[in-house]
């Protein structure tokens, strides 16, 4: 066996105290001591300053960044590599919402570079567990105009426009960027995310941080970002399959599907230029590949790189009761890559494209300067 050959990478948790976390993930067997609480566990990252350091084999103590420069397209696929270069594309979470979050909204792509970010932020949620009630905010419950939303915020009435569901385990809901949303109350959930932490807050219940103080809001850089549409089902429905594989979104930016175990299963990813991410979110399970066997239990995830052609699934059934009762019979995998077909159009990293090309274009002159710049426009009433 060649001992520098890729192989399946398992990463060492990172933990985020919250003001609204709880002690839900301690319960999938996580020590985060001597935090308070854990709102999130950041499984795979690459967000600067938050690196994920892998766990096993011969990169161990070594960091995602540090093996994506290395391996490059062997570890991501190389039209992954062209789009995304030495930054791996995906941030992968446990959240656990003990009290309700802030309404909130992130850019796309082309706000989020306009303003000197690297990239916006499109996400989705599957819920792991969620208490009666449980609700989520997703969107608006009617269309508004920019001036009719401002009013209400103005007036901190925000809370009677907003679309709310409930959510129940299973539940799957796809945020893009620009959608006004929040988690509420009694959640704990799995976030598949573009790296990105831009995150643009504009209402927290006039709730105080831990000193006391009212959390920033970002409400005038927001703007740009909101959609205003209506919108009526947030939810992704999807046909749960045991032991089998369901879509549940699919996007750009990734695809994640639900894999049910309770008997082995073997995928072929011949065709599929990107890594895969197992990512475990109930009972405990093993991922085969590139000679190499990774056991994960709810929380942990794996990395597959893109050179291993063919995967193996194992749903591990502990011993002893205490074992049943926490993890169960079975195990349920998100499975998710970045699928280059999904691509829609040419897509550059935005560290490729140079500062000129960022103010006047790619030299057609209708990207940068034409009459209209000075022209006296009207106040925006439509929009």
């Amino acid at each position: 066996m060649n001992d520098t050959a890729l192989y399946p990478m398992k990463f060492l948790p990172l933990f985020k105290n919250k003001i609204w976390g709880g002690d839900r993930i301690k319960d999938l067997g996580f020590d985060y001591s001597p935090l308070p609480n854990c709102g999130e566990l950041w499984a795979l990252s690459c967000v600067e300053g938050n690196e994920s350091v892998i766990a096993n084999g011969f990169l161990a103590e070594n960091t995602l960044t540090d093996a994506l420069e290395l391996y490059m397209g062997e570890l991501i696929g190389e039209r992954n590599y062209d789009r995304f270069g030495n930054e791996f594309p995906l941030l992968v979470k446990i959240i656990d919402a003990n009290d309700r979050l802030s309404i909130q909204v992130h850019p796309d792509d082309q706000l989020a570079q306009e303003r000197g970010m690297e990239n916006g932020k499109t996400e989705m949620w599957y819920i792991m567990k969620a208490d009666e009630g449980a609700e989520i905010v997703d969107g608006f419950s009617s269309s508004l105009t920019r001036q009719e939303y401002q009013k209400f915020l103005d007036l901190g009435k925000l809370e009677n426009i907003l679309h709310i569901e409930k959510a129940q385990k299973g539940d799957v809901f796809f945020i893009p960027a620009g959608r006004v949303h929040a988690l509420g109350k009694g959640l704990l959930l799995a976030e598949i995310q573009q790296t990105s932490d831009c995150t643009y807050r504009i209402y927290d219940y006039n709730r105080p941080d831990a000193d006391g103080k009212l959390r920033q809001l970002h409400t005038q850089e927001a703007l740009d970002a909101i959609d205003f549409s209506e919108l009526r089902d947030g939810k992704n429905h999807y046909e749960y399959r045991e032991n089998g594989t369901a879509k549940l979104a699919e996007c750009p930016y990734f695809t994640t599907n639900l894999v049910s175990l309770t008997e082995p299963m073997r995928k072929n990813f011949t065709e599929l230029d990107s890594f895969v991410i197992y990512l475990c979110t109930e009972g405990i399970a093993a991922v085969k590949c590139l000679d190499h066997i990774v056991p994960i239990h709810a929380g942990e995830c794996v990395l597959v790189p893109a050179v291993a052609e063919e995967v193996e699934l194992y749903a591990l059934n502990p011993e002893g009761d205490k074992l049943k009762e926490l993890f169960g019979n079975g195990a349920k995998l998100l499975e998710v890559y970045i699928d280059p077909e999904q691509y829609k159009g040419e897509v550059r990293h935005r560290s490729e494209i140079s500062w000129v090309e960022r103010f006047i274009g790619e030299g057609n002159p209708d990207d940068y300067i034409g009459e209209e710049e000075f022209e006296d426009y009207p106040d925006d009433e439509e929009d």
